[in-house]
């Protein structure tokens, strides 16, 4: 395989580059990802026939704002505001003219105390006509219409819920490692995005110097700003010693909200950040060119991201070439596509999520599975979490288990039926994308 590199850095994926602006140990060089040829099949441990798991990483929804008009699914077409009253959700196009805050404090004003009616409290930028019902909004289904025509012939989950309570960076973290603690087993989790003396710092060990980022403690208490460089176990360090291969694909290496493992400081300085590629379509090559990872996550550009304000609405169409790719490729019989969602974004949803903890679970996020095992038009009502997917990962290939909120997350097994052959795969319509080689100035 021969990894593409982007000719520009703009954003938050690249604040102030890679070789200038270093933050605390950067390294002098960046790892460029393996040429190896095609990874070595690897079957599971236990009786099931999946040999690659995707995670498909999208932005910034729940249900009820992305997935009006799905048949069996729990969505709601209005909601209460803090003052009693019924808001109809209204159409707003998935590329919105504004962003709706969904930082830690969001979440805290919308929830109110697991009333469910602070949506119209919460701030909004950019161009929202009633600042009272901005986040009471949904996309129209002739936009979504890829989404739905995955979940209606493959299966949904509608209580999915992010298990963090707060935007993209602390996301990514839980989506990788289950947690977003700064050590393993540490007091301090990750609230919420980095921040420092110029707009569009992002995270990770590639950050500046100045950059820091808010955690929270046992008692909900948000502070004790640390540098977004943290040494804590991931997922892919219990893929390494069962011989799983992996792979994260991005849009640029560096500083990113959307770029976990960069934020990872052990895997930044070692040999597994050449697991780490860009851009984020190389995945369509390397699953043309049989080089697909056992376990890979994928991340968009801006304009694909689905993330409000981000100026495209091509979100549908990436997500269906990467499962149309798959789908006529050789991984197809033995593959289990997991599309998600990092965070609520601000919008409305009407389930109340279970509270574990001062940060854990946050808002409703659709999830998609597609999988010839996926059962036809399954949804899907267990409560589920990120740490669901590292379970069925863990399970899959038999790794043990990062000891972190997979432990506690509920079994994926209920949308799969591994007893039935693997069924033929159907494209999915949708028109096509543009990729963008940069990552939006967001959370």
């Amino acid at each position: 395989m021969q990894t593409r590199y982007a000719p520009l850095f703009f954003g938050l994926a690249a604040v102030a580059g890679l070789a200038s602006c270093a933050g605390p140990q950067q390294s002098s060089s960046v790892p460029q990802a393996n040429a190896a040829g095609a990874h070595p099949r690897r079957r599971a441990a236990r009786s099931s026939p999946i040999g690659h798991v995707i995670i498909i990483v999208q932005e910034n929804r729940t249900p009820d704002n992305l997935f009006q008009g799905l048949p069996g699914a729990d969505i709601a077409s209005s909601g209460l505001n803090s003052k009693g009253q019924v808001v109809p959700l209204h159409p707003v196009p998935l590329e919105a003219l504004y962003d709706i805050s969904h930082a830690h404090a969001s979440f805290v004003h919308e929830y109110r105390h697991g009333n469910m009616n602070g949506f119209d409290l919460e701030f909004s930028s950019g161009q929202c006509p009633d600042k009272s019902t901005c986040a009471y909004g949904y996309v129209p289904q002739d936009e979504t219409q890829p989404y739905l025509d995955m979940a209606e012939q493959y299966a949904f989950a509608d209580r999915m819920f992010e298990t963090n309570q707060g935007p993209s960076f602390p996301a990514h973290q839980y989506l990788i490692s289950g947690t977003s603690t700064t050590v393993d087993g540490g007091p301090l989790r990750v609230a919420d995005n980095p921040y420092g003396r110029r707009k569009g710092n992002g995270g990770g060990c590639d950050a500046p110097s100045h950059v820091l980022v808010k955690t929270i403690d046992a008692a909900g208490h948000v502070g004790n700003p640390v540098y977004p460089c943290f040494e804590r176990q991931t997922l892919a360090d219990v893929l390494d010693p069962a011989g799983v291969s992996w792979r994260y694909y991005q849009m640029e290496l560096g500083t990113g909200l959307w770029h976990p493992f960069d934020a990872i400081r052990h895997i930044r300085y070692g040999p597994d950040y050449a697991n780490v590629v860009f851009p984020s379509d190389t995945v369509l090559s390397d699953v043309a060119h049989g080089n697909l990872a056992n376990v890979s996550w994928v991340t968009p550009d801006g304009i694909n991201s689905d993330h409000a304000g981000s100026g495209g609405n091509g979100g549908p169409a990436w997500v269906a070439s990467i499962v149309n790719a798959v789908g006529a490729s050789q991984y197809w019989d033995d593959c289990a596509i997991f599309i998600v969602w990092d965070d609520w974004g601000g919008w409305y949803d009407h389930v109340k999520p279970p509270s574990y903890n001062s940060y854990e679970l946050g808002f409703r996020v659709p999830l998609i599975v597609v999988s010839p095992y996926a059962k036809r038009g399954f949804v899907s009502h267990r409560q589920l979490e990120f740490g669901s997917i590292l379970k069925f990962v863990e399970e899959t290939f038999d790794t043990g288990s990062l000891d972190t909120t997979d432990v506690r997350a509920k079994s994926l097994d209920g949308v799969f039926d591994f007893h039935k052959p693997a069924r033929a795969f159907v494209p999915i319509k949708a028109p096509p994308f543009t990729v963008k080689r940069y990552a939006p100035d967001s959370d």
